[in-house]
């Protein structure tokens, strides 16, 4: 039987399309690393290049997305990303289908994918209060979350099978033409508030900046997602393979994979009465297999943690989203938004570049546990504010902005 909120037409149709989009989107990592290094003829450097070209527009014009989605109808700036990356995409495909491939015209093509994911993501956060009510988010973003957490586990093998199959071309053809049934099934919402904005662009972005400051609990958990970018990201990433071996690693994606469905299930019926509170206190489950990897803890108690790490981010995830798109107006949401995602993804670089020279120093086995043990004490910080704590779930009407 189908969820309460699939019978909703417009909530049904977002997040048919967000599948669908997701799914695509999750198989192209696979689909342009083994792409780009065949085509490549194995120079590591194209690969390097191309995955940076694409991620440094993100950062750049993340602020920007933000301010255009609460200017204009949030389902117009989705629809024409969608496109846009279908086209972007499809582009590159036909260059290496064709055998056409040349690195400066793929990563220009890649950078304007970048670009788009700048505009869609805000627009994302700040259109589900749209189709859905106050009291429906956390189930609506629960969903969402099992959607994403879903494609993650399915669509790398999947992407994994095309490459071997029929080739990486063919498989980054497909995400591109999974940007079409997703752009269809958005054209088909309902066309949101008109928003009229006379005020200067540098004037909204600087407001979008003032309200995150402003806003107590906006401001502490933004910088407590900084801490956890900054401290875990890195390390997970870089030391969790050397300190697992490859066998043990993939058991351990694939436990941490069944904690993000497993929290996403939990959080679509469990409401909390102060939500806000509950995410960050799932926060501490994260650092726990970066923990036992640098303890050498038994494979057991390895897996387990790497379970209770899925369960603490999804259940964090769910958290946050639900309680911006609750308490914050609806027209400053995407920006409030864009602020806090571009500060917590400028902390990840930092922590990566950060993870090789202190690894000398330290060694991996203690770098891993004291970067767990620090981010678990920033997580907990953000909780001695009591605008965090007590900041209540499900209210009847959206907070007022700051004066």
């Amino acid at each position: 039987m189908l969820p309460p909120l699939l019978h909703h037409s417009g909530f049904r149709r977002f997040f048919t399309g967000r599948a669908i989009s997701l799914l695509g989107s999750s198989m192209a990592p696979v689909a342009l690393a083994f792409a780009v290094l065949d085509a490549a003829h194995g120079r590591a450097a194209d690969l390097g290049t191309v995955l940076a070209v694409r991620m440094l527009p993100l950062l750049a014009l993340l602020l920007l997305g933000g301010a255009v989605a609460d200017r204009l109808p949030r389902r117009t700036v989705l629809l024409t990303t969608h496109l846009g990356a279908g086209l972007s995409q499809g582009a590159a495909a036909a260059l290496l289908l064709t055998g056409h491939y040349a690195l400066g015209p793929f990563a220009a093509l890649e950078f304007l994918n970048g670009a788009l994911t700048a505009f869609t993501s805000p627009a994302l956060r700040g259109v589900l209060p749209e189709l859905v009510p106050n009291d429906r988010l956390r189930p609506a973003n629960a969903l969402l979350g099992m959607a994403a957490n879903g494609s993650k586990l399915f669509g790398p093998p999947l992407a994994g099978l095309l490459v071997a199959g029929v080739g990486p071309g063919w498989a980054v053809a497909l995400d591109a033409l999974s940007y079409l049934p997703a752009a269809y099934l958005l054209a088909r919402l309902p066309a949101g508030p008109a928003r009229s904005r006379p005020t200067a662009l540098r004037t909204d972005l600087r407001e979008g900046w003032t309200v995150l400051r402003r806003t107590r609990w906006v401001w502490w958990t933004t910088w407590s997602f900084c801490a956890t970018n900054l401290l875990l990201v890195g390390p997970w990433q870089i030391l969790g393979p050397q300190l697992a071996g490859p066998a043990l690693w993939g058991t351990l994606l694939a436990a941490r994979g069944a904690g993000l469905l497993l929290a996403d299930t939990a959080a679509y019926r469990l409401a909390p009465r102060r939500l806000l509170a509950t995410g960050q206190l799932a926060g501490l489950l994260l650092p726990l297999p970066l923990l036992a990897l640098g303890l050498r803890a038994p494979v057991p108690w390895l897996f387990a943690a790497a379970l209770a790490s899925g369960l603490g981010l999804a259940l964090s995830a769910t958290a946050w989203n639900t309680s911006v798109q609750e308490h914050l107006p609806h027209d400053v949401l995407s920006r409030v938004s864009a602020n806090a995602d571009t500060l917590s993804y400028l902390a990840i670089p930092l922590g990566q570049l950060a993870c090789a020279p202190l690894t000398t120093r330290l060694g991996a086995p203690a770098l891993a546990a004291t970067a767990a043990l620090a981010q678990a004490a920033l997580t907990l910080l953000p909780l001695l504010s009591p605008a965090v704590r007590h900041l209540p779930h499900r209210p009847a009407t959206p907070a007022p902005a700051p004066a």
